[in-house]
This record gives C-alpha cells, structure tokens and sequence, in this order.
C-alpha cells in the first residue's frame, strides 16, 4: 500500500486496482487447486486494500480447503465485521465452525444466511442437517448419562454369526489372523470385495483387546542391524497403502512398521484401509505399530466419511465398535529412547515429560485442549515461541519449542505427520522436527507426493522414499462425508 493512504487510512484507486489483480490471480490459483499461492496473493490484495469484505472471505475458502479452519474462521469474521451484509462471510465461518464440530455456531450463521437468502435451498439444506446434528448429540449427551451403558464389544455375538455358503474371500484360521489371510485380504480389497461381517468383528474385538494393554506411549527398541519404517496419514487411499507395501515389502517381524495416525476418512476405502492396519497388528503385535490420529474420532469420522462407509458396508453397530478401538489406540511412541513419534505435534507449555504423555487417560473422545489434544492436533511453525493454531485445535510451535522439549526428555528428533507436503515429507527446525505425509495426490486433487520414512537401529538417522499416487477404482473421495462438507474436496 502507498505510503500516504496508509497515513491517512484511505486506499487510493491505484492501490485499488493493484489489490483487484492479485485477487484475480489468486482466483485463478485457486481453481487450479493452489491454495497455497492463492493465499499468497489473497493477502497482497488484502495488503493494498484491507476494507474489501470478498478478499478476506475468499482467503477465507482457501483456509478451509488447506483445512486450516482456525484460519478460515478469523478471517470470515473480519469479512462480517467489513460488511455485514457479505453472505458468503456466513457461509464461510458456518463451514468453519462444521469443520471444528462447532455444530451451535455453524447452525446460528446458516440461520443468518437463510434469512437474508430464505430461498437458498443449499444454504436450508445446511441449516437443516446442522440442526440434525445437534439434535442427534443432544440424544446421544443424554443416554450418555448411563454409567451402566454396556461397551459394544460386550454386545457382540460372533457365534450367532453365520459364514454363507457363497462367501469365497478371506477366512481366518481357527479365529486367528495369518500371514496367508492378509495375502488374501489384500487381493480380495484390491477386487473392491468385502471381508465377511463375522471376521471384520473379530478383527475388532481382538485388536481392541490387544491396545487396552498398551500404554499411552509406547517404547519400541530397533536393534543395530534392523530397518524400521514410519508412514504418515493414508486417510483411506487403499491403493495407495498397497504400493508403499511393493515399494517397501509387506510388514514383517523383520520389516516393521509404524503408521502414524489419520488411517481413515476423505478416501473412500477406509474400512480397507483400516482392516489391513489392524490386521497386520494382529499378525505381528510387538513388529507394527499404530498412532491415534485426529481422524480417529467420533466427530470426525461422522463429517469426513469413515462413519458413513462403515454403516454403507456393515452396520452401524460397526462404526460404534470403531470409536471403542480408536480409544484405545496409543497417542505416541518412543523409539531407541531417542525419537519421539506422534500424529500432530508439541505443547502448550514447556515442562511435558515423556512420563507425563505416558500417564494421559486415552480412552476418551480427544478433549479440546491439553496435551492428548496437541499430541494430536499440533503444527510446527518456522518462528519463534507458539502461536494460535492454524486449524483452531492444538497450538503452532516453533523451534525453540522443539529444542526445549528435546533437551528436557534426551531425545534427539521429533516425528509427525498432519499435514500434506508436496513431496510427502519436510524437514524443519534444524532437522529437528520431521513432518511425513504417506497419502499422495491427497484427495485427488492436490498433487502431492507421498512419502514414507526408513531408519535403522545403529544410527536412526531418517532416510525418505517419495512416491506419486497410483490409479484407484472410481470411486471419488468424500462420497461418504456428511454433505456439509462435500466442498472440501
């Protein structure tokens, strides 16, 4: 902006018409699925003239789609707050608060569109299937109430379970997992079949058995000579899975692995994807190894997909058994007490421990704040200190951070996932903070990379392996998602 105009607070028509033609070249990144760039130059139009409502909400859109909804939600406001009148500003912010499992706030900004523009279908449409939703919740808090409510595992009658005559995929064998069914799970996914209720319960019950004795924070020891893998978020890209398992062998007692959260939801073959994770856990239990993620939670899974494919390929009944497992899954782990592995990131406040992430209370729905919520939710950032989250959950570090929290525990890196990177992986903080992302062309849409990291046990030094996405059967991602949110992809 010029300098006299920011003195005296006006913009004048020359810094008008530049802030026009960033904001068109920001249209036009944004289309070609650049949200990154279109940011860029949404906040240059912005720079040369601050009091356009449109710029703030059309950042705003690109927030959303990067899934930086803490972002999103900011500058919708500052849009209301420029002009009152800016619908568009409403639907932002309701899409925002949907995002965050605002449900409350989401319904009152629809109810404001809807009654500037009361024949919108879409926005009613939105507004009623908000409503929906917390109706729904406000049952579920009351049954809720019931100390005596039963576990849906306990529920489970596996010998009222009859196999079909017809049924020809995958069985397992005297009700265990082996090496010869996850071949065969494999091959039958790939065919898009579907593993018989009766073993997909199995599975359930036996892995959740299996993570109610784990601890928070898991230790795992990687001998001298041995190779370990971490893969970051796959979030239901089956295919995807199936390649890094031809580029990197399948998982072994000498080829473990570490999946670091995010397993599920926005692809469309979750419960694929999820089944050959837990059943690799059922095979080799001391050998792979799986973080919670974000995505391994009610809220999510009800909005992003998971929820609505279990109940489209088995049962509701399923996909409370679900939430019961993710539960129980382990927030972190340690490996060779020097790397520390979570899904999201770092804290609040300096004085964490790795005792004191080993004695968190897990089985639970992740809680808005505290340090279940940052080990799940958290983002590096390159400054200096903390900042608000991006996302509006958990809170951004920087590599101060990072450095403090390492000299505190002795341990010499930090691994996490949570966010796409163009070549599925990114080193920051002096080489401290490692981000891996193993779900390539994210959504269909974004173009990225995948990555997976390989260590060994001697030196545990982070070799990577990116890789493009690979042709999957055409099924579009988030045909699952609750409807609210079918602009995300």
């Amino acid at each position: 902006m010029s300098e006299n105009a920011e003195i005296i607070g006006v913009t004048l028509p020359e810094d008008a018409a530049k802030a026009e033609k960033f904001k068109e070249e920001a249209n036009e990144y944004f289309k070609n699925h650049d949200y990154n760039k279109a940011i860029d130059f949404y906040t240059k139009a912005i720079e040369f003239n601050p009091s356009v409502a449109v710029y703030y909400g059309n950042r705003s859109f690109a927030y959303l789609k990067l899934e930086c909804f803490g972002y999103a939600l900011i500058d919708a406001s500052k849009a209301i707050e420029l002009d009152k009148n800016y619908v568009k500003g409403y639907y932002r912010r309701a899409a925002a608060h949907m995002s965050l499992g605002k449900f409350k706030l989401a319904v009152k900004d629809y109810k404001t569109v809807i009654t500037a523009r009361p024949n919108d279908k879409d926005a009613m449409l939105k507004y009623t299937e908000c409503s929906k939703i917390l109706k729904k919740l406000a049952f579920e808090k009351a049954i809720s109430v019931n100390e005596n409510k039963k576990n849906i595992a306990d529920t489970i009658n596996l010998e009222a379970m009859a196999i079909e005559d017809e049924y020809t995929g995958p069985k397992l064998e005297d009700g265990k997992v082996t090496l010869q069914f996850m071949q065969d799970l494999l091959e039958w996914y790939k065919k898009q079949n579907k593993l018989h209720r009766k073993y997909a319960y199995k599975i359930l019950l036996d892995v959740k058995a299996w993570f109610m004795e784990q601890p928070s924070l898991v230790d795992i020891t990687i001998p001298e000579d041995s190779k370990f893998t971490i893969c970051g978020d796959v979030h239901g890209q089956y295919y995807d899975l199936l390649n890094i398992f031809q580029l990197n062998a399948l998982p072994s007692e000498t080829n473990p692995y570490l999946f670091n959260g995010d397993f599920v939801d926005r692809g469309s073959f979750s419960v694929e994807c999820i089944f050959t994770l837990f059943g690799f856990k059922l095979l080799y239990p001391n050998h792979f190894f799986m973080s919670r993620g974000n995505h391994e939670s009610d809220t999510m899974n009800q909005m992003y997909g998971f929820d609505g494919e279990v109940k489209t390929k088995y049962s509701a009944q399923m996909a409370e058994l679900f939430t019961e497992v993710y539960n129980w899954l382990p927030l972190a782990h340690c490996l060779n007490n020097r790397v520390l592995v979570m899904h999201g990131g770092l804290f609040s406040r300096d004085d964490v421990t790795l005792e004191k992430i080993r004695q968190i209370d897990r089985n639970r729905q992740p809680p808005e704040k505290g340090l279940m919520c940052e080990l799940l939710w958290s983002d590096p950032q390159p400054q200096l200190g903390r900042a608000p989250s991006k996302r509006g959950v958990g809170v951004q570090f920087g590599p101060d951070v990072t450095q403090n929290f390492l000299a505190l525990n002795h341990l010499d890196y930090i691994v996490r996932s949570h966010e796409v990177k163009n070549d599925g992986y990114e080193v920051d903080h002096d080489g401290k903070c490692i981000t891996v992302f193993s779900a390539p062309n994210y959504c269909d849409t974004v173009g990225n990379r995948g990555a997976f990291i390989t260590l060994n046990g001697k030196d545990m030094e982070p070799h990577f392996t990116s890789y493009d996405a690979v042709p999957h059967p055409n099924v579009r991602p988030m045909v699952y998602a609750n409807s609210l949110l079918k602009f995300m992809c």
